[in-house]
């Protein structure tokens, strides 16, 4: 059984894992794995917003994107999904990856002056962009054989690791764990340019992307997860969206993932910015609404065992200020990171 965090990462521990050397989980996991050269990753989310249905401005501007992406220095990976957010307002997001910081930068400058540069053209666009050093990122995988997110922009997946299953394991994951405890310094502030408005958010702030993957699944697993697990995992979503900043969570997105066509498929995430680590884990292990999507999962993942088809992941990272891009235009006020500044004004 390997560890979760990657040889040439590995240092000297002033801070303990949660658990000891003879911790054996009770089901396989795997991590990625990038090759050691690859010192940052950069995730970037491109969103649209507008009411009802799509108006000509948000087709374009998703067809202007999908175009850079494919174009010279554009992302190794990339991937879209909708969701309809606390205010009524329909959300495209776009989210690619590099494992290039340099080649990113080269891409990011004309992009960013397309994206927010303009306006006028009624609808909400918003860029948000974390490129956190390898030390400060996790992932986690129920199964192998279909990567998703920054997975995919990885040199492979590992064997069975250690550090999961147990309440502490996210955590023990980010190799940056080892000797720093990521508290978050700082409140997010605002700069306004123009129609642009940028939001300067808290070093050590974190970002989860948490999927499900249930297109292998067949009628009688389908069935559970539908009606079973995925209602419980929704009412925890809208209460992060709805409810979240009172316990660290600044913004939260649960997003069904769209296929080339433009047409849902049957992959979703939740996508949500905290404050810190230690709110998202302070979430995860004690409110209500996590302990009822974590003995929902567990039901689910009990009664079928091995045969279940439903594919798992997540990926965490907890980015340093210097690592962290926030800009909105023309977005309503709590779209994103716009609402830690609520959070901060309230």
């Amino acid at each position: 059984m390997e560890s979760a965090i990657p040889s040439h990462l590995t240092t000297a521990r002033s801070r303990h894992r949660r658990v000891g050397d003879d911790y054996h989980p009770p089901y396989p996991s795997f991590v990625a794995r990038h090759k050691p050269a690859v010192t940052n990753v950069v995730m970037a989310y491109f969103g649209v917003q507008y009411r009802g249905d799509a108006p000509p401005p948000a087709a374009r501007a998703l067809a202007e994107i999908a175009a850079r992406f494919g174009g010279p220095d554009g992302p190794s990976h990339w991937d879209r999904a909708h969701y309809i957010d606390q205010a009524g307002f329909s959300n495209v997001v776009s989210v690619a990856y590099w494992d290039d910081v340099a080649r990113f930068d080269k891409w990011f400058a004309p992009a960013r002056e397309a994206w927010t540069g303009g306006g006028g053209d009624g609808i909400g666009r918003f860029i948000e962009v974390l490129r956190p050093s390898v030390s400060r990122y996790e992932t986690l995988f129920s199964s192998l054989g279909r990567p998703e997110g920054v997975a995919v922009i990885a040199e492979g997946m590992s064997g069975e690791v250690q550090e999961h299953a147990y309440w502490g394991g996210m955590r023990d994951r980010i190799p940056l764990s080892q000797t720093s405890e990521m508290a978050p310094r700082g409140k997010p502030s605002l700069v306004r340019d123009g129609a642009r408005l940028r939001v300067i958010a808290n070093d050590n702030l974190c970002l989860i992307r948490s999927g499900q993957d249930w297109s292998d699944t067949e009628a009688s697993e389908r069935k559970m997860y539908l009606e079973d697990v995925e209602p419980v995992l929704r009412e925890g979503m809208d209460f992060l969206r709805d409810e979240g900043a009172a316990i660290g969570c600044y913004a939260n997105r649960y997003m069904r993932v769209l296929g080339a066509d433009g047409v849902p498929t049957e992959k979703s995430y939740g996508q949500s910015w905290w404050r810190s680590l230690s709110a998202l884990e302070r979430w995860a292990e004690s409110h209500p609404t996590h302990v009822r999507i974590f003995g929902a999962a567990m039901k689910y993942l009990s009664t079928l065992g091995p045969s279940a088809k439903l594919r798992l992941y997540h990926e965490v990272t907890v980015a340093a200020a210097d690592e962290q891009f926030f800009e909105y235009q023309s977005c309503h006020p709590r779209t994103g990171m716009l609402a830690a500044i609520e959070t901060v004004t309230a």
